[in-house]
This record gives structure tokens, C-alpha cells and sequence, in this order.
């Protein structure tokens, strides 16, 4: 295994060998520990001492299952926090079977060009493409490179908002169709990636010498005992595959849970025109494909091909935080109009969690109504062509809110809270307020135990057990976030007693090891303590650990509940 480090200023590439400290680190465990050591906290993210660290995760390019989660880490423009923002798609698989442990690009180019860069069994290196792929949407830049080297290469890219540095700008993976539909969505990455000067990553396994395994036998037998876990889990192994993550529209509604009209209720009238199930039956009439793979070798198939009225490709990739976003908080209930909204945000690059909401705090300050989905799909066209209102909402949710002078705001340490009602789901509440990465409801993901009861249950209206729950429940993913798992395996692993071993023994096998399952523990602990330790230094503390006043102030309907759980509380989750 090696790490790439490249310097964008001087454009010159060199190969370190891992040293002792990352070799038992991968994914967000290992982009964590680089930014940390190497990155100045107090920098300017899109400057030039801010870096970009691209990591496979620890058993990506193995057939472990669901494994090949790609992780990239930097300072967020967003945030100015510590950032990891992992994905599917091909590029972690391809990075891990050419022996890549890591990529560093660091530094910015002083001619303002945009490169590519082409990784491959030769090494890394870097071509300008400033005259023929700059100001293109990732579907032309996806199309136009694999038409050059084939459709076998991972790509990587940005589109306009990334060039432009929008804080909301994301960094687009090719799926297995050659399409942009996976994307290291949230925290500004994309902008990161466009102010070193980089348009496109190909990634080439074309001869790679592929993934070494110490006891393979050991690794098979483990394999499929985790594969065997997913399978026969009623949510990874029925639902997901069946209505994909959308399934949870109707799951939330119902438990008045899901945040309509900017937070102001947790019940959407229209939920059953957007719910999962709707959408699998659209799928279904009109040819499109439910359990599609995000990546190879994923046994959940939780992704989703949508076509439109004609039969006609629209969009991949389908997530409910999208269907949210652009649904219920925003009042619109043409699923339609949602994947087309869907569709431009992976094609100009930007979060769909982060536009979702900013879209509806600008309909919250008059600048389109509540429901207007052709307002709304106006306004995300802007971004990508970055008139000034455009640039506005390509910043962000708080950005935007600042921008037109409101106090509605639901953004912690500037990053827009997700899919799940603070006040209805209070577990994942507490990860929202004390994430190291601004809300993140995959950061500790609560609505486990309690909406959909996995791993136990925990009374989502009460307060009592949710700083438990959401401290476990984020060391654990800092852990599975660095193996390239797919946190959706962590369903498994709460339910079934032999997955978590399972993990285990394939890390054994693979790496010639003795872990114990709490060693995996103490992996996520140690992920976590640098990644405060970064924001520490910083300059955040426990009072950027709060959620917005209207959430403490407002009730929520249908359960007429407040966010009840004191700052004291929240200062007790990194008691650990």
C-alpha cells in the first residue's frame, strides 16, 4: 500500500510508504488522522493549506460485502470544521485494488487552471482541461471522459458549483452505469476540490495487482456470514432493496417525525405521493430499476434507476433525505419534480440535503412560495449558472438565511439539519448538535431505536437515554466509516449477533491481526478525539454544540413536543 501526495502548486506527484501510525487506519479514520496532523485549523478552507485526503476504506476492493464506501476528508468551507463525506460508486473498489492507501492533494495552482488527474497501475498524473471540460455539468464530464478511456474508469468530478467554491459544492462518483449519481454530498467538499484546481479524478484498475489477503479462507467464511446477517435482516435485506430509503417517508410521517414546511410540523399532507412506496410503483410502470447497486458487491441495493413519463432515464440515486427536502419541507408533492431536482443537483454539484433546505428557508423569506417546485427547480438552474442569487443558495442554508436577514434558520455549526424532526426524533437530535461535522444524522444514526426499533428501543418524545444512545451510536460509525462498510450494514450489526464478529474476523483475515470487537470500539474513539481535538483548535467549543432557539421554543404537532435536553446534557456525549 502506498500514499500519493500531490502538490497542486508545483504540480509534481510523490509515493510515501504508509508509516506506522495509518497502517490500521482507512476510510474516515484515515482522512481524519491526516487533516488533524497536517492541516492548520485556523486556515482558509479553500486555500492553499487546506488539503483534500481521498481514502478506500479498510476492506474496500475485497468482496466483503457492501464495502466499497469511499471516503474523502478536508477543513469544510461550510463548517470550518474537521469534514469526512464518504460515498458509493467505483472509486474506492478501483483505489483499494491498485494498493492506494490514501491520496493528499494539497496546495493550489497559480495559473487558476483546472486538471485532471488519472490514477492508474503507472502512479498519478496531471493533464489541463481547462479548454474542454471547465463549465461542464458532471453527466457531460462523466459522458465525455468515458467516451476518451472507456466506460470501465472511475470518475470523479465537480460540476459548476465546485469551480465556483460554493460551500455546498460536492465531489460526484461515477456509479456502476458511468453515471454521477453518488456524491461525497455534504460540508463543501466539492469546493475544497475546486480550489486545488481539480476538475476530474480517473481512476483506472485496468492490470491492478488487487487487494492481498493473508488467510483467504478465513475472509470467505467471514464474508458471507456478514452477507448471510444483511440478507436476513427485514430492513437491509426486504425493505431497502424493495422501496429503497424513501421507504422511511411514510415510517416518518407517521411518527410525526417529518419535517414539513421548515420544521414548523412533523406531518406532511402529500407524504403518500412521495413515499417510497409511490416511487417503487412509478419505477416499476415506467421501466426504471428498484435494488440497484450504488457500488459493486452491495447486497442491500438500496439505490434506484427513476425514469421519467417517457420511459427515459431521469435520475439515479433516489435518497429519502432528498425526497424530504425538496418534498415535505418544501410543500411540493410531485415526485416528478423532485427528481428532476434531484437530477440538477448532481449535475451541477451540490448537496441535495443542504439545497433541500436552503430551498425552502428561501421560500420562508418570500422568494418563491411554499409548494412551488418549478420555482424552486429555477432556483437550483442558477446556481449552475452562477448568476447572484445563484451564488446565494449555492452557500447554503445559513448563508442564504443570513442573506435575507431570517431567524429560521435550522442549521448546526452552519450545516442544515436533515431529514428527522429535533423534536420528534430527539436521539438523532443530539448527534445533530454535537457531530465534529455540523449536523449529520449518519454521524449517529438514532432513528434506529427510536423510530424503527433496531438495536433496542428509546422513547424518540422523551429525553432519557438519548445522550447514550447517540454517543455509542457515533463512536461505532467513526469505526464502520472507516472499513468502507455502508452504515446501513450497522442495522445488521445492532440486530444480529454475528455480524459485528463477522467484521471483525474479516479485518483478521485480511490484514493478519488480532482485533477484538472492542478494539473497534476504541477505533471510534479515537477517530472522534481527533476529530474534536481539530475543531478545538479551531476555535469551536461545547456552545457551537446547540440547536437553532426555535426548536427549544416551538412545539412540534402532531405530539405538541419541544427539544427538551439541557446544554448540560450535551456537554456529557464526549464523556467517553
Amino acid at each position: 500500500m502506498k500514499i500519493y501526495r500531490v502538490n497542486m502548486t508545483e504540480g509534481k506527484v510523490t509515493t510515501e510508504d504508509v508509516k506506522q501510525d495509518y497502517v490500521a487506519l482507512g476510510g474516515r479514520g484515515l482522512t481524519s488522522q491526516i487533516i488533524a496532523d497536517e492541516v492548520d485549523p485556523t486556515c482558509n478552507p479553500i486555500g492553499a493549506k487546506n488539503k483534500l485526503v481521498i481514502a478506500p476504506g479498510l476492506l474496500s476492493g475485497t468482496n466483503a460485502p457492501s464495502s466499497g464506501r469511499l471516503s474523502v476528508g478536508t477543513k469544510s468551507p461550510l463548517t470550518g470544521t474537521i469534514k469526512e463525506s464518504n460515498a458509493g460508486g467505483t472509486a474506492a473498489q478501483k483505489l483499494a485494488k491498485l494498493n492506494v492507501k490514501a491520496i493528499v492533494v494539497e496546495g493550489k495552482p497559480e495559473d487558476n487552471k483546472f486538471y485532471t488527474m488519472t490514477v492508474n497501475k503507472d502512479g498519478i498524473k496531471l493533464e489541463d482541461v481547462s479548454d474542454n471540460l471547465l463549465g461542464k455539468g458532471n453527466y457531460e464530464v462523466m459522458e465525455k471522459v468515458q467516451e476518451e478511456l472507456g466506460e470501465d474508469v472511475c470518475v470523479m468530478s465537480i460540476g459548476q458549483a465546485g469551480e465556483y467554491k460554493l460551500q455546498s459544492a460536492s465531489i460526484a462518483v461515477s456509479d456502476p452505469e458511468g453515471r454521477p449519481t453518488r456524491h461525497c454530498g455534504r460540508g463543501g467538499t466539492g469546493a475544497v476540490m475546486g480550489s486545488k484546481g481539480l476538475k476530474t479524478i480517473v481512476i483506472d484498475d485496468t492490470d491492478a495487482p488487487g487487494v492481498s489477503i493473508v488467510d483467504k479462507d478465513k475472509f470467505k467464511k467471514s464474508a458471507r456470514g456478514l452477507a448471510k446477517a444483511l440478507l436476513d435482516h427485514p430492513v437491509c435485506g426486504e425493505g431497502l432493496p424493495e422501496y429503497g430509503t424513501s421507504i422511511l417517508i411514510n415510517i416518518l410521517n407517521e411518527s410525526g417525525g417529518l419535517p414539513t414546511k421548515n420544521f414548523r410540523t412533523g406531518r406532511f399532507e402529500g407524504a403518500d405521493k412521495i413515499s417510497g412506496e409511490t416511487i417503487a410503483d412509478v419505477i416499476k410502470e415506467r421501466g426504471g430499476q428498484t435494488a440497484h447497486v450504488c457500488h459493486p458487491g452491495c447486497v442491500m441495493r438500496c439505490s434506484q434507476i427513476y425514469n421519467d413519463k417517457d420511459g427515459n432515464y431521469l435520475t439515479g440515486g433516489f435518497e429519502y433525505e432528498t425526497v424530504w427536502g425538496f418534498g415535505a419541507n418544501s410543500e411540493i408533492d410531485d415526485i416528478d419534480a423532485i427528481a428532476m431536482m434531484d437530477r440538477i443537483c448532481d449535475d451541477i454539484g451540490v448537496d441535495t440535503i443542504e439545497m433541500s433546505t436552503t430551498i425552502a428557508v428561501a421560500m420562508e423569506a418570500g422568494i418563491i412560495e411554499f409548494g412551488d417546485a418549478e420555482g424552486a427547480i429555477d432556483l437550483l438552474k442558477q446556481i449552475g449558472e452562477g448568476t447572484p442569487l445563484g451564488r446565494i443558495i449555492g452557500n447554503g442554508t445559513g448563508f442564504t438565511g443570513k442573506a435575507f436577514g431570517l431567524t429560521r434558520v435550522p442549521v448546526v455549526k452552519n450545516q442544515s439539519i436533515p431529514a428527522y424532526d429535533p423534536r420528534a426524533v430527539k436521539g438523532v437530535a443530539v448527534t445533530y448538535a454535537t457531530s465534529t461535522m455540523g449536523a449529520d444524522h449518519t454521524a449517529g444514526y438514532a432513528v434506529t431505536a427510536n423510530i424503527l426499533g433496531i438495536g433496542g428501543d428509546v422513547d424518540p418524545l422523551s429525553k432519557e437515554g438519548q445522550v447514550a444512545l447517540s454517543r455509542d451510536l457515533q463512536i461505532a460509525t467513526a469505526a464502520v466509516d472507516s472499513t468502507g462498510l455502508c452504515v446501513f450494514a450497522a442495522f445488521a450489526i445492532l440486530d444480529n449477533e454475528v455480524a459485528l464478529p463477522a467484521v471483525v474476523d474479516m479485518l483478521n483475515a485480511q490484514y493478519g491481526i488480532e482485533l477484538v470487537a472492542d478494539d473497534v470500539t476504541k477505533l471510534g474513539e479515537s477517530i472522534l478525539k481527533a476529530e474534536r481535538d481539530f475543531n478545538v483548535r479551531a476555535g469551536f467549543d461545547n456552545s457551537d454544540d446547540r440547536l437553532p432557539d426555535f426548536f427549544l421554543e416551538e412545539e412540534c404537532s402532531p405530539h405538541n413536543v419541544k427539544f427538551d435536553i439541557t446544554d448540560e446534557e450535551l456537554d456529557e456525549v464526549y464523556n467517553f
